[in-house]
């Protein structure tokens, strides 16, 4: 006995799940979104803001996004709510200091100033990822499966990745390899890259094209939400639920039901009766939603060939709520801070991503638009500032989960003078320690069961992932077919190597696959009449 029957049930509230959900539900087919557990990026301790995770709108001039805005006919809307960052990044490291604006010019002056006995090479080198990113434009706008899955798929996607430079037979190209060893202007170039990577590499591993697209995503103009992750979400799933779909943020699916060796639906937590569906969206990987199903219905070929996937390392995110007078006028929303050069790297000092966040921007963004399904975009108090620090934490590493905190705000007292003076609140989620707050004036610290839209214990953090053997070109890890029939993955583990992007592709790949499955739907599309967007 079933409750209610789906076209596609959608697991999780990642930028994959969101985007292959609303164009699904765009699509005509009935869909029901459960947020699976994974909490808002936005959270609150007594008025003042915090994250549990950084968020750079790095896809937003990738040709998989401006597809799906298309098919959505939002770009109008959605370029209204964003802005472009000025400058897009700055980077810091030992005596160089570097912002890097979108206008040529400034930017021109800037590698002058900060690294001339470079010039000619950084010329070189962003000819080099124009070149790229201009190929891979073309290529990724074509409507095709990404990464390739079937014998048809491989052939047709195969010709088309044959015309991308550093894609064949060229995964050992240094792009960097006339810089100095050891040059800053290396680590200006990989760790962004890093950063927006879903891949646990070192800097000087990630493939020549991934670093290529990723630093481009990075240097061809970076725009900002100013709700951050949860004004995206909030934007999709009015999508969803504009074009008939169900969000149940809170709801989570306990099991995968198989029947027939494929899916026939969900158990979510609290039914007793099965939701059913024809298909099953997630971005929670091929081995999660194995346990889900208790190990049926896995198909043969996965079971021979399921590249293993492994969680090796996990981005550690501190918040920390300090005084607006602390931070220098020129400290952008966007940092690097790869601390001080020493004979050998020490672990206790690790490389920061820092974001700075007005929250006179989170009050402008909860003016302009509300929404009663959950207060997604979160006040700070005036006056203050938040910042948001991101390590990259090897799981097993010389730095433990309860070091991790400490090792960061190390990091930041490198470059921002008198921090400790100036901070306010500063909390993580990962590490299950308590929220420190010094808001009265004597620090105290507070249990996390205190801290009410926190859990009690330590949450995990986004995973970074190892992937045995190499997918796709080294970029891919699992198929975007799940390894049980009706199954889709739309997450992280997809394409690790092209981040953000490669969640949309798994998305689009995804929906694609879904739609040629129901021709009666394809064919309703061609006929929409709204398909083509103006304006």
């Amino acid at each position: 006995m079933t409750t209610r029957h789906y076209d596609v049930v959608v697991l999780g509230r990642s930028l994959g799940a969101l985007a292959a959900a609303a164009l699904l539900a765009r699509r005509d087919f009935r869909v029901l979104l459960l947020g699976q557990g994974q909490r808002p990026c936005n959270y609150q301790f007594e008025g003042h803001l915090l994250r549990r995770r950084t968020f750079t709108l790095l896809s937003g001039t990738s040709p998989a996004w401006r597809r799906v805005l298309h098919e959505l006919a939002q770009t109008p809307r959605f370029r209204r709510r964003v802005e472009p960052l000025k400058p897009m990044f700055a980077f810091m490291s030992s005596g160089r200091r570097m912002h890097v604006p979108p206008d040529m010019e400034l930017f021109v002056r800037e590698v002058d100033r900060e690294f001339p006995e470079v010039r000619q090479l950084v010329d070189e080198l962003y000819a080099s990822f124009a070149q790229v990113n201009a190929s891979a434009d073309v290529t990724f706008e074509r409507d095709f499966a990404w990464p390739p899955g079937s014998l048809w798929e491989r052939l047709e996607t195969g010709r088309l990745a044959a015309t991308l430079p550093f894609i064949r037979g060229s995964s050992q190209h240094d792009l960097l390899g006339k810089f100095p060893v050891g040059h800053p202007y290396r680590a200006l170039v990989l760790w962004p890259a890093v950063f927006a990577s879903h891949m646990a590499v070192a800097p000087d591993q990630l493939p020549p094209f991934a670093v290529a697209r990723l630093h481009g995503a990075w240097t061809r103009g970076v725009h900002s939400l100013a709700g951050g992750e949860d004004e995206l979400a909030e934007f999709l799933l009015e999508r969803i639920e504009a074009h008939g779909g169900e969000c149940r943020l809170g709801g989570r699916a306990v099991s995968l039901v198989v029947h027939g060796g494929a899916v026939a639906g969900v158990l979510q937590d609290g039914d007793e009766e099965l939701t059913s569906a024809s298909a099953l969206v997630t971005d929670l990987s091929g081995e999660l939603l194995a346990e889900l199903a208790g190990g049926e219905g896995i198909t043969p070929h996965a079971r021979r060939d399921w590249p293993r996937l492994t969680a090796v390392a996990g981005r550690f995110v501190v918040s920390l709520v300090v005084r607006r007078q602390l931070l220098p006028d020129p400290l952008p929303q966007e940092s690097f801070l790869v601390p001080a050069a020493s004979h050998r790297p020490d672990p206790r000092r690790p490389t920061i991503h820092l974001q700075r966040i007005d929250p006179r921007e989170e009050d402008s963004v909860e003016r302009r638009e509300t929404s009663a399904r959950t207060p997604t975009i979160a006040r700070g108090r005036k006056g203050e500032a938040l910042l948001v620090a991101e390590a990259l934490l090897p799981l097993r590493g010389a730095l433990t989960l309860l070091e991790a905190r400490e090792a960061v705000l190390a990091t930041l007292r490198e470059y921002i003078p008198f921090l400790d003076d100036h901070m306010l609140v500063v909390d993580s989620p990962h590490d299950g320690l308590p929220l420190r707050d010094s808001s009265s004036g004597k620090p105290h610290d507070v249990d996390r069961i205190h801290v009410a839209e926190s859990t009690p214990g330590a949450e995990p953090m986004q995973w970074l992932w190892k992937v045995d053997p190499p997918g796709w070109h080294d970029l891919a890890g699992e198929s975007y077919r799940g390894p049980i029939r009706g199954t889709y993955l739309v997450g992280p583990t997809v394409l690790p190597g092209l981040g953000q992007e490669g969640e949309l592709l798994a998305a689009w790949s995804a929906a694609r696959a879904l739609t040629r499955r129901h021709r009666t739907r394809q064919k309703m599309r061609r006929q929409m009449w709204s398909k083509i967007e103006t304006g």
